[in-house]
């Protein structure tokens, strides 16, 4: 159940009759401006902060495949104490 081409044209029709054509411009050029500053402000917020040094990483944030395995951590049948 959507909506079909005669639809959409009466939507954008009542659109245009309510808000008229300036309003919509506006909106859209005050839209394209807020979208502008959103990716400065992404841009500027990863440029202001460096990323940690290795050393100064938690262990919780170290991926698995750095960590030892539980294999190279058993001794195998002949190094077993006796």
């Amino acid at each position: 159940m959507g909506l079909s081409l005669p639809h959409l044209l009466i939507v954008a029709l009542v659109v245009l009759v309510l808000f008229g054509r300036g309003r919509i411009s506006e909106m859209m050029g005050d839209f394209g401006k807020g979208i502008k500053s959103f990716k400065q402000g992404m841009a500027d917020d990863e440029t202001a902060r460096p990323a940690p040094p290795a050393a100064q990483i938690p262990p919780a944030q170290i991926p698995p495949a750095a960590a030892p395995t539980e294999a190279a951590q058993q001794p195998s049948g002949d190094q077993l104490p006796r």
